[in-house]
């Protein structure tokens, strides 16, 4: 698949209308509270240009974080009050994070958000990162920077449901497992949502 084509494809995918994604989508047993506020925050599903295609930029977080410790993750995090919305935050992050600088990047746009169980609305925003540069994780929150072929992640029959108790309830969740990267939860819905939007 040529670069070109890809992209294109994914500003496609994102000018289509469509509800977001949740960790309750495997599990529509669990209750919502009604009336509920979701805290904003926001992700960045950045692409990197490589000699083999596209890859998906993705972090290990730190084992010695209290929330998440050891998963993979997009960089992100709270949307903060200064920020002026979810993609500059998401940009903010990713500088933070990963050493990402914000003028490397070319926003394609937005996919609806992602709703956690922990409360959370995220907005994945999706670009392309213009030229190479030092990945450099944040040390004590960011363990290790690495990229997935976009390919991989794009083809919905590469995604597996498994489960877990969490809480004493069983709970069911996508995986996309690349190598020695076991990509789950969150990260890996949202990544199945854009693939879905770009299947024939």
């Amino acid at each position: 698949m040529e670069k070109v084509d890809t992209y294109d494809r994914v500003r496609r995918a994102l000018d289509q209308s469509g509800p977001g994604t949740s960790d309750f989508d495997l599990n529509p047993a669990d209750a919502r509270r009604e009336n509920r506020t979701l805290r904003p925050a926001a992700v960045l599903l950045a692409l990197l240009d490589t000699a083999s295609g596209p890859r998906v930029i993705l972090t290990k977080r730190s084992s010695a974080l209290k929330h998440h410790p050891g998963q993979i993750a997009f960089p992100g995090g709270k949307v903060e009050r200064g920020d002026g919305g979810a993609v500059r935050a998401a940009l903010r992050e990713a500088d933070e994070e990963i050493g990402l600088h914000r003028g490397n990047v070319e926003v394609f746009g937005t996919l609806p958000p992602h709703e956690t169980v922990t409360g959370f609305g995220v907005t994945p925003v999706v670009a392309r990162v213009r030229r190479p540069f030092g990945m450099r994780p944040e040390p004590g929150e960011v363990a290790e920077v690495f990229s997935v072929p976009f390919s991989h992640v794009a083809e919905p029959a590469n995604f597996q449901v498994q489960y877990r108790f969490w809480r004493g309830r069983r709970r069911c969740y996508f995986t996309v497992p690349y190598g020695p990267y076991y990509i789950w939860g969150a990260t890996a819905r949202i990544l199945r949502g854009l693939a879905e939007r770009l299947a024939p």
